[in-house]
């Protein structure tokens, strides 16, 4: 006889409510606390601000109830602008950041989007690799861009809105780290 494994439960995706928003500071924190210093403050200010814009969308991935992860998209006419997408580091490699990410996705189909948009390090691989995963592709780089110096990947998604499927391209900068 052999023994059941548990099942895991899948992440599941909300919309931001005020109730939330220190779950969601602290996600800054933990995610970000070493390469942006002030992600409490940042986070903390922003998304009380957030909540009150019409074209943003935040939203919260849970777990049995405990947040996980958040994403900050801007709705702008046929363009879906991501600015954010985090996960706990505790959570990470648990689907939590694709969860998210296909949440977006799913964003962009309902309003006919034709692109997306997005900035991420240079030295975040998971990231890119993630986004490059859901067919984003590098399209820039902006030097310096971050508070520590670091370069910015510029990734793009262009999508096809009549049927929702994502349009393949190649990537035009080179995205390896800098060392």
């Amino acid at each position: 006889m052999s023994a059941e494994l548990p099942s895991i439960e899948e992440v599941r995706i909300r919309a931001l409510g005020v109730d939330d928003i220190a779950d969601v500071a602290a996600i800054h924190v933990a995610a970000f606390a070493e390469s942006e210093p002030e992600a409490l403050s940042r986070a903390i200010a922003s998304l009380p601000e957030e909540l009150g814009r019409a074209w943003a969308h935040v939203r919260v991935a849970l777990r049995g109830g405990a947040c996980l992860g958040a994403s900050v998209v801007w709705v702008v006419a046929d363009e879906l602008h991501v600015l954010d997408v985090a996960t706990h580091p505790a959570h990470r490699r648990e689907g939590v950041g694709r969860t998210l990410v296909r949440d977006i996705l799913a964003l962009a189909k309902d309003r006919r989007a034709r692109h997306l948009y997005l900035e991420v390090r240079r030295s975040n691989v998971a990231a890119i690799t993630l986004y490059r995963s859901a067919g984003f592709a590098a399209v820039g780089v902006r030097r310096r861009y971050y508070s520590d110096d670091e370069d910015a990947i510029e990734m793009s998604l262009e999508i096809e809105p009549e049927t929702g499927d994502v349009v393949g391209r190649a990537d035009e900068v080179e995205i390896t780290p800098r060392s």
